[in-house]
């Protein structure tokens, strides 16, 4: 199993990236909060990786942090959440914000994200509240995140991200230029997460 990954970044994308280590390309399903931290293309980088075997696949889940990869790893044990949800909650919410969330206890942030209803909410609460021993040092803080960008390849690549995690275009797209009206340019990440919340 591919559990670490060490190559030049050949692509990035909001939920992918490709990184070509000893000839061979390797596609990688990321995160947001890993994109927004990747090196520019042609870079070295550095990925810790969870390897997901399927019967038709085997997927490669991408980490900038051993944290992201740790929660991805105790999201996915939870009933009905499958890699591609996981990653989705951790694009929704950043790391050391989903541990306060969840040993919070806090049912409704968890529901801001796109396919996380009240019950499965609520069954991430049950099944990790207690499984958070070890992560999260970070201090209490909103784990609200406005922010904004005009219509430019930032914007567009917060659209793409959104249509990828299953927002309707046409939503999604009124989501980002509302979020971009709201607050002056503080980069990718935040953006796409106030376009989220709007989403809801």
């Amino acid at each position: 199993m591919i559990a670490h990954l060490r190559g030049t970044l050949l692509e990035k994308h909001p939920n992918q990236a490709v990184v070509e280590a000893a000839g061979v390309g390797y596609d990688v399903a990321i995160p947001v909060s890993t994109f927004t931290a990747l090196p520019d293309k042609g870079a070295e980088v550095r990925l810790r990786v969870h390897t997901h075997v399927r019967e038709d696949a085997i997927l490669l889940f991408g980490f900038m942090t051993a944290e992201e990869k740790a929660l991805f790893e105790k999201l996915i044990g939870v009933s009905g959440i499958g890699p591609k949800l996981a990653i989705t909650v951790l694009s929704g919410i950043v790391a050391p914000d989903l541990i306060r969330v969840i040993r919070a206890s806090d049912v409704q942030m968890l529901t801001r994200v796109p396919g996380i209803g009240k019950k499965t909410a609520e069954r991430i609460v049950l099944e990790l509240r207690d499984k958070m021993d070890g992560l999260g040092s970070a201090p209490p803080g909103d784990v609200k995140g406005p922010a904004s960008v005009v219509f430019s390849t930032e914007e567009s690549d917060v659209v793409s991200a959104l249509v990828n995690l299953g927002c309707q275009r046409p939503a999604a797209e009124a989501a980002v230029r509302k979020a971009a009206q709201e607050v002056n340019g503080q980069g990718f990440e935040p953006l796409f997460r106030r376009s989220m919340e709007l989403l809801r």
